[in-house]
């Protein structure tokens, strides 16, 4: 877990613009398909969809997903994948202990939220179509490269 904390404290932008989601929803739709990835890519500031993009192979299934994961991005403040991460190591799972519905929330990897210096979380980055753990990666590896273009 404690990697996945570092990755927040460390993938903070200094700003997120309209035209800062065209180019990372952009970058992962590319990384998608250099690896024949089926994901939908989805980037919300604040409530406003700024980006989606559904690969081929994807499916309907993968935005019901991403909504689930962006939800818990949402209501915790955190990446998806840490969320459910927090709840393995207390020996449970989210499903079991969250009281929130499971047709809603789904704390699985591949929702991260969008930090900005000096103003907090202004809106989510989500990919659905592979495991959790790479769904997650793929997120993390694509803020990396955005914020080192």
């Amino acid at each position: 877990m404690p990697d996945l904390e570092a990755q927040e404290r460390r993938l903070v932008l200094r700003s997120f613009t309209h035209e800062d989601a065209w180019h990372l929803g952009s970058l992962l739709v590319e990384l998608a398909r250099l690896r024949e990835a089926p994901l939908v890519v989805d980037i919300r500031r604040g409530a406003q969809q700024a980006f989606h993009y559904a690969l081929p192979r994807s499916s309907a299934d993968n935005d019901a997903w991403v909504d689930r994961k962006r939800r818990v991005v949402e209501r915790y403040a955190e990446s998806s994948y840490l969320v459910g991460a927090r709840f393995r190591a207390k020996g449970t799972t989210f499903e079991a202990s969250s009281r929130l519905d499971p047709d809603r929330f789904a704390a699985h990897g591949g929702s991260f939220p969008i930090l900005v210096e000096g103003a907090g979380i202004v809106g989510t980055v989500t990919v659905s179509g592979l495991p959790q753990d790479e769904d997650h990666a793929l997120v993390v590896e694509a803020l990396e490269r955005f914020m080192s273009a």
